[in-house]
């Protein structure tokens, strides 16, 4: 299985959500999952923001691009091809001030590109990110589960679902560690408790997900 596993923490080693995705690999292989990693930091690796120039290119054919508009394109090109060439997808932020990081909002903004990720078919737009699993890994300060005073304001969940949903995700899964800030020790140990249980559930069903495609697979080709 080869996953694409973008962490977008401006913490190192202190990061929660680091932390947790690096588990979550680790529950996969000792799922018995054959694990290849195509890693990216958005932190250190962050994509262009958006121009003009980028806007321009973006919506000219392929067959009407100048040479510089191919160059513009050329980093957002690329991170298309590794999200498509994926089998799965983990993506792990921390929320801040109730949304993404702005870092991994220049990864969406790189990757929703038309004639790539998405396509127009007879007015209608089609996702081209229909066959992988995608996991969402949050960390919030605050306790923003249903029923709590906070609930109204997770921004980080709509705008996730909306902005992949776009490009041909129907089912992601979501594992968010909440409160880890504004709480108390037992809280925030809780929370953990909680998300490395939900990481340890999601690795056991893409696993037996993914064992079951090998076998049928080898069992094709015996």
């Amino acid at each position: 299985m080869k996953i694409f596993h973008v962490d977008a923490s401006a913490k190192r080693e202190r990061s929660n959500s680091r932390a947790l995705s690096r588990q979550f690999i680790e529950n996969l292989r000792r799922e018995g999952v054959d694990v290849e990693v195509d890693y990216l930091d958005v932190t250190v690796d962050t994509p262009p923001h958006v121009t003009e120039a980028f806007a321009i290119a973006t919506y000219h054919q392929e067959h009407e691009r100048t040479d510089e508009m191919r160059a513009t394109l050329t980093a957002s090109d690329a991170l298309c091809k590794r999200l498509l060439e994926a089998d799965a997808l983990v993506f792990a932020m921390p929320m801040y001030n109730w949304s993404m990081p702005s870092a991994f909002k220049a990864f969406i903004d790189s990757v929703t590109r038309p004639g790539i990720t998405y396509k127009n078919e007879n007015g209608n737009i089609v996702g081209q990110l229909n066959r992988q699993k995608v996991l969402f890994i949050t960390t919030r300060g605050a306790d923003l589960r249903p029923g709590n005073v906070f609930s109204s304001m997770d921004a980080l969940t709509p705008a996730l679902r909306a902005a992949f949903g776009f490009i041909g995700v129907s089912a992601p899964r979501f594992v968010d560690a909440q409160p880890l800030q504004f709480s108390d020790q037992q809280a925030r140990n809780e929370a953990l408790k909680r998300a490395h249980t939900e990481l340890a559930d999601v690795a056991a069903d893409w696993a037996a997900s993914e064992l079951a495609r090998v076998g049928s697979v080898e069992a094709e080709t015996a």
